[in-house]
């Protein structure tokens, strides 16, 4: 006797409502967290605030000073995502965010004009303070400082002890602001460094001199690559990289390690790795899945079968096989095999 087939619905799926809620108001879905563009400022010649207005999706309650979240842009057809930190939640629940124009996501998102939407992430990433009082160092350079300007007001906030900032900038993006706190906290010293007039580098002697304790302090930076190697260099000598906590926001390679083979096992692809895993499959035309590029999300986490990598932010050299490894922030060392 033959079986009768019998019609199945199904639930409704969340991107056919997405579809209809969004022809109604761009700003609905039913689970996805969207954005309008309230307004956009130059704070330099290429770097931006920009204010966001998330829909009800955006779990506020949740975000913690320092995370990020991730935008996501539609570039020739293909949405593309990155990673900008959270500078501060308005009262009224708006997001400040803080872009420097240096790629092609950055170019279109401080390009887009008042109302328009965007998709972005819950907050994300490890980068926030702590739960002691005692005094802290915050480091920034450049766009650095939109993750270090929200831990700042989330130390002055919880009533830290002390708190020292030291801010390389050629643009002086908030400093007016930083000084008007330095007036009103006493125990919040500023000390902005113009790169433009002023050819300092971050090193013992300006540590010792600006701030004298600095090794019994917790101290997070966020800036440039070339500042976070001196810093990371200057707290292995002293022993101290415990009390090190950073975020990087540019891309990540170690120029001295050799092109080394990469295949991707169940696509059975294969290329040369010359930079971080993630940038040098996409060079050679593959589109692994991917989301800040700085190690916060877990988007491009995957499996190294066999092989050696370098964790391009904590410079730890990975040699087992079977573990989890984020492309991002990987740069190969042997030959490596990765189940993608």
């Amino acid at each position: 006797m033959s079986e009768v087939l019998e019609y199945q619905p199904q639930w409704v799926r969340e991107d056919f409502v997405d579809f209809i809620a969004e022809k109604i108001n761009p700003l609905w879905a039913w689970k996805k967290v969207k954005a309008q563009i309230v307004s956009t400022q130059a704070l330099s010649t290429d770097f931006y605030q920009i204010q966001l207005r998330p829909n009800h999706n955006f779990k506020q309650d949740q975000l913690s000073a320092g995370q990020s979240v991730l935008v996501s842009v539609v570039i020739a057809g293909v949405s593309q995502q990155r990673s900008y930190s959270v500078v501060k939640v308005l009262n009224n629940g708006d997001l400040i965010i803080a872009v420097k124009r240096q790629g092609q996501v950055s170019n279109v998102l401080t390009a887009l004009q008042d109302n328009d939407v965007v998709e972005i992430s819950q907050g994300q990433g490890d980068f926030v303070l702590g739960r002691e009082t005692a005094p802290i160092l915050l480091i920034a350079s450049g766009s650095g400082i939109s993750a270090i300007y929200a831990l700042l007001h989330a130390a002055l906030a919880h009533n830290v002890e002390n708190v020292a900032l030291i801010y390389f900038s050629r643009d002086q993006a908030y400093d007016d602001e930083l000084q008007a706190l330095a007036q009103q906290h006493a125990h919040f010293q500023y000390y902005p460094i113009h790169t433009t007039v002023q050819k300092q580098h971050l090193d013992e002697a300006l540590l010792k001199r600006l701030v004298p304790d600095f090794q019994q302090r917790t101290t997070y930076i966020c800036g440039a690559q070339s500042m976070m190697n001196s810093v990371n260099a200057l707290y292995r000598g002293f022993g101290i990289e415990h009390q090190l906590k950073q975020e990087y926001f540019q891309k990540l390679i170690d120029e001295n390690l050799a092109a080394q083979p990469v295949v991707f096992l169940r696509s059975q692809q294969s290329f040369e790795a010359t930079t971080n895993l993630l940038e040098s499959a996409e060079q050679a035309g593959l589109r692994p899945s991917s989301g800040c590029r700085m190690g916060i999300c877990n988007t491009c986490s995957c499996t190294k079968v066999s092989g050696s990598t370098k964790n391009l932010l904590t410079g730890e050299i990975e040699h087992g096989n079977q573990v989890q490894i984020k492309l991002c922030i990987s740069q190969a060392i042997s030959p490596v095999v990765i189940n993608l």
